[in-house]
């Protein structure tokens, strides 16, 4: 199985049996353990024909590195799309763009927590620069409960020329920066935008900043600075979506 990855934890197996059946080599798991949860997980990988194994927990602590919550799944990588795959999501947009781009998360725990909140909220694909950013691993896809195996994560050669490409199919850069003037709830999030959201600690490089239409921030009340990037996108991304419903 060296060339499979390993996907873990309840809703991350569950998700991928049910959106990428054919993936799915294998799954393990833990032995004598029959509750709901679990139950359900090995009825669906039989509805598709994928073998289960019942292992003892120690064999589980063993394969991986993480909260495996009694199961594991082996597949084939999921697939990380291009800027040639961007290109085709916007040529076939019906509604307006709404897109996460991530410049210099490197912690794949807030790549899964983004991409978990980006799927929520109906964003239609995350973009993210090769080089200084987190990989699509199988911790990123645990913390994302599912969303790793339908929504987008789009990796592009060069950031700034992505987001030209953007904007010149029209949509609206959105940056993020607590010295700018406006706040989340002061902007118009209701057209085809794209969040562009920074690292902790650094945020935004300089020639992604400058790309960026506008620059909004998040109101501090307490004595901290600066959200957690996961959190921060939470909060832009669903007042996005409570205007967008307005």
């Amino acid at each position: 199985m060296s060339n499979l990855e390993s996907v873990f934890g309840l809703h991350a197996v569950q998700s991928l049996l049910k959106t990428s059946p054919q993936r799915v080599s294998e799954v393990w798991v833990l032995k004598n353990r029959n509750d709901d949860r679990l139950q359900k997980i090995t009825a669906a990988a039989a509805r598709v024909d994928v073998p289960c194994v019942t292992v003892s927990r120690k064999v589980l602590d063993d394969k991986v590195d993480g909260s495996h919550q009694g199961v594991i799944a082996f597949a084939e990588p999921g697939e990380i799309h291009n800027e040639n795959y961007l290109k085709q999501i916007v040529d076939e947009l019906e509604v307006p763009g709404f897109f996460l781009v991530l410049d210099g998360v490197t912690d794949p725990h807030n790549l899964g927590a983004c991409l978990r909140s980006a799927e929520a909220a109906g964003v239609q694909a995350i973009i993210a620069p090769k080089d200084n950013s987190a990989t699509l691993n199988t911790v990123a896809r645990k913390v994302a409960c599912g969303a790793a195996e339908v929504l987008p994560y789009i990796c592009v050669t060069n950031l700034a020329r992505t987001l030209r490409f953007l904007q010149d199919n029209g949509v609206w850069l959105i940056g993020t920066a607590g010295e700018a003037d406006q706040s989340v709830y002061q902007a118009d999030l209701k057209g085809s935008i794209a969040l562009v959201m920074g690292a902790e600690g650094k945020g935004l490089r300089r020639l992604t900043r400058e790309s960026c239409d506008s620059l909004i921030n998040i109101p501090m009340a307490g004595e901290v600075s600066s959200l957690n990037v996961s959190v921060a996108s939470g909060v832009c991304l669903f007042e996005a979506v409570r205007q967008r419903q307005l």
